[in-house]
């Protein structure tokens, strides 16, 4: 009964979103000027949103609040964390309907149904496929350029190894929140949003290529530009991103356990 209220619902409809590939929007002639214009709004909102949430605690500074009375170092971090790429998401999807009225649908970001069983069977296959992938561009640009380090530690932004509890926060940070934030974002919105106007080819090029800077070390931009492919390649062909959720949870995984190992060992 309830389920059948929902479907009636307007707001439910708008959201959920109507089918776009249509013969005539399949024959829609691309629009390039996207290619630069959608990473660039993507951008401006992950640093605005960086510059957002260091506005308020500077300013819980200034008001003599201390968070860290409150929370462990590593909670905070998490908290903040999660403010970033909260903050991004509304500025990316709703500046656009606050001013346009464009409407960013749970389809538009991959969302538009639950995880399936075909979701679950394609993520090893393609975390496989992007360790092999990875594993040979990383061993060809070693090759190439004697000064590239492939082994440089990736600063996660959280202090390991902590207490029981914190590891626990981080671990949620890196392997649960990180990866559901960043495909909503990246092979979510803005992926899905390109796809639309360029091929996808060249839509999961550009947003590759944006995950890559935005995590700033060379070493890491590679393996995630390699890695942001394949869940590109997967939101295109599930529809959705579940896919891509569990193949990047399986990464941070693998480099929580390996970041964290040291300090298991030497305890």
């Amino acid at each position: 009964m309830l389920e059948k209220l929902l479907d009636r619902s307007p707001f439910i409809k708008k959201l959920r979103g109507k089918q776009r590939h249509s013969k005539d929007s399949k024959k829609r002639p691309a629009q390039w000027s996207y290619l630069a214009y959608l990473p660039a709004w993507v951008l401006f909102a992950f640093l605005v949103s960086i510059l957002a949430t260091s506005a308020i605690s500077s300013l819980l500074e200034w008001m003599h609040i201390s968070p860290e009375q409150y929370l462990s170092p590593t909670a905070y971090q998490l908290v903040v964390t999660a403010m970033v790429y909260i903050f991004s998401l509304i500025i990316a999807a709703g500046v656009p309907y606050l001013f346009k009225h464009k409407v960013t649908s749970l389809q538009d970001v991959g969302l538009a149904r639950l995880m399936s069983w075909t979701d679950i069977g394609l993520a090893p296959v393609a975390f496989i496929a992007y360790i092999v992938t990875v594993t040979i561009v990383t061993a060809l640009i070693a090759a190439w350029f004697p000064g590239f380090s492939a082994n440089e530690t990736q600063d996660v932004g959280f202090s390991l190894f902590g207490s029981q509890f914190d590891n626990v926060l981080t671990f949620l940070a890196l392997v649960v929140i990180a990866p559901l934030a960043e495909e909503i974002l990246f092979r979510g919105y803005l992926y899905g949003k390109l796809k639309a106007y360029v091929p996808a080819l060249w839509a999961a090029v550009a947003t590759s290529l944006l995950f890559g800077l935005v995590h700033l070390q060379w070493n890491v931009a590679i393996d995630v530009f390699v890695l942001s492919m394949f869940l590109c390649g997967l939101r295109s062909i599930t529809g959705n991103i579940w896919a891509g959720i569990l193949v990047h949870s399986m990464k941070n995984a693998v480099a929580y356990f390996i970041l964290i190992s040291p300090f298991i060992i030497g305890g």
